[in-house]
């Protein structure tokens, strides 16, 4: 392998490290290696370099093939855009090869991705841009209907990014092609790799807590803690050589990197890239391809594999490991999984702040249908807290979810006065769920119970209430408005718009909302699904808006309305 990183002095740009105990702590218990992602990744891929490393409709490269095209992707970020180590790069890009290898290829220069997804609209991508300082913005241009192309003119117009990239389509004027980055780096292989001068205590990834408010919650996950996340998710999978992961949904979110790309790279696995989480291509790619684990399926996902017809067809008997994640899974879908489809199930829990946990393979059906398992590592530590306090509830009762660990941030990126209430003072991250410990005869497992945040779990998407709420009331006609979770049987909750207008104001509807929101840049997949005009919201005894009056009013609205289908 090519030579390690050296350590250096880290430098504080904004995120929380580690301290010097709790560093030499995690490296002599061997959870941390004292070497850069880059490095390991790179080290691994020399290791397993005839084995095959990514399947796409399109491809299908070895390590080797694939380390090439990164590396000179690395050096084409350098030598043709001006790339330096510590620069940022956002991604705007769906699961194309060309996706991998331009994260790889970022990592190898030590620019660090910023993991946006395709869905977010100008205005989460702007504000992105300025908290992380990114100079660059990577863009599948054949994304959908084209948006992703004027997105990027538009922000690049504004002074909002400095450089573009466009990948599988011709740059605009001023951009540059994905093609002529790859070819300036293919033709200087000898240029040594930037990672070797940085520090394995710095930034390697960015990536997004769940979606974003007016200042985006940017979680900097760090070279040794990150690579320590994938490798432990690799060893609690029992990834190896022959394993085939199948991975629908977008590679470039924290799910898609640290439980499927760089777990699977670790151990010489066979990633295979689904263009999309559409069931037909999904039971068409598990029966040509074989993948034995798909390592993370929505309920939603779930739930549209039983109705499909096309599933019941399907050999779906490679699968050996069928990870449910991202909200609760009802135990009767599970149930119904394995009745129609024979397919046993396992939970997991997880965040783009670190904390993994999962049923074991070997644990009975009781853990894995109303459980989401237990940690991953011997390092991870859990506490079941008082909402509002640090004092533990005891074993059995619902609290608050907290999390420390070997590969759990300590801090979010630049957000110093969030960071004084979102972690207790001795440093556990207060996830904002409410959970639940169980001691039983085959170990300490979790549930999750519910949240406290004021988040909309639509499929597995997060959709933070307020951010939504400060466009809404940009409207003219709108004089407040509250959004909230309604019950959705596919995508477990959908957004529910409740909203005062002004005297004389227009009706709104779903349609001219949607207008309004998209007209500011919000993304497609955070707008309203229902409207409700009302008087007043109600309000609590403290004068806030009662949340949970709206959300039983919406129950309530809904079950009147399935009962009026039925007669």
């Amino acid at each position: 392998m090519s030579a390690l990183s050296a350590e250096v002095p880290a430098q504080d740009d904004g995120y929380v490290s580690y301290d010097d105990s709790t560093r030499d702590r995690y490296r002599a218990e061997g959870w941390w290696s004292g070497h850069t992602l880059p490095a390991v990744l790179e080290h691994a891929a020399a290791t397993h370099a005839g084995q095959t490393a990514l399947v796409t409709p399109e491809v299908s490269w070895t390590y080797r093939e694939l380390l090439d095209r990164a590396g000179a992707f690395a050096r084409g970020m350098a030598a043709d855009a001006g790339a330096r180590p510590g620069d940022a790069a956002m991604f705007q890009m769906g699961n194309v090869a060309e996706t991998v290898v331009a994260y790889l290829g970022c990592v190898l220069a030590g620019v660090r991705p910023v993991c946006t997804l395709p869905q977010h609209g100008s205005r989460e991508i702007g504000l992105l841009a300025q908290h992380t300082g990114a100079r660059f913005l990577l863009v599948q241009d054949d994304f959908g209907n084209g948006r992703l192309r004027q997105q990027a003119q538009d922000l690049s117009a504004r002074g909002l990014v400095q450089s573009v990239i466009v990948a599988r389509g011709a740059a605009f004027e001023g951009a540059r092609a994905y093609d002529d980055v790859l070819a300036a780096g293919a033709s200087d292989p000898s240029a040594p790799p930037a990672y070797l001068s940085m520090d394995p205590a710095s930034v390697a990834v960015f990536q997004l807590s769940g979606g974003t408010t007016g200042l985006p919650k940017v979680a900097p996950r760090l070279h040794e803690e990150y690579t320590y996340n994938s490798r432990a998710w690799a060893e609690a999978m029992e990834y190896g050589t022959g394993s085939r992961l199948l991975y629908p949904l977008p590679i470039m979110h924290n799910a898609g990197i640290s439980l499927a790309l760089q777990p699977a790279m670790l151990s010489g696995a066979c990633l295979i890239l689904a263009p999309s989480a559409d069931i037909t291509t999904l039971t068409a790619m598990i029966e040509q391809h074989r993948p034995d684990v798909l390592p993370l399926v929505p309920p939603a996902l779930a739930i549209r594999l039983l109705d499909a017809p096309e599933a019941r067809t399907a050999d779906l008997s490679s699968v050996r490991s069928f990870v449910v994640g991202g909200q609760k899974l009802p135990v009767e879908v599970a149930e119904r999984l394995r009745d129609e489809l024979g397919i046993q199930v396992r939970q997991m829990f997880g965040m783009a702040e670190g904390m993994f946990l999962l049923t074991p393979a070997g644990s009975s059906e009781d853990v894995r249908h109303h459980t989401v398992g237990t940690p991953i590592s011997a390092g991870d530590e859990v506490r079941i807290l008082e909402p509002g306090s640090e004092a533990a509830v005891a074993d059995g009762e619902i609290g608050e979810l907290a999390a420390r660990g070997p590969y759990t941030i300590r801090g979010y990126y630049r957000a110093e006065a969030h960071n004084q209430t979102a972690f207790t003072s001795d440093g556990f991250y207060r996830t904002g769920d409410l959970a639940r410990r169980h001691v039983t005869a085959e170990g300490t497992f979790y549930s999750i119970e519910g949240r406290i945040k004021d988040v909309i779990n639509r499929g597995v998407e997060k959709i933070h209430a307020e951010e939504v709420e400060e466009l809404i009331v940009q409207h003219p006609g709108v004089r407040t408005a509250a959004l909230v979770a309604m019950p959705d049987r596919v995508l477990g909750e959908k957004g529910c718009a409740f909203v005062v207008l002004e005297p004389d104001a227009e009706p709104l509807t779903v349609a001219s909302l949607a207008d309004h929101l998209l007209a500011l840049g919000l993304a497609r997949y955070k707008l309203p699904e229902r409207v409700e005009i009302v008087d007043a919201l109600p309000l609590t005894n403290v004068g806030k808006v009662s949340k949970k009056q709206l959300r039983d009013d919406i129950e309530h609205r809904l079950a009147a309305e399935d009962r009026q289908e039925e007669r």
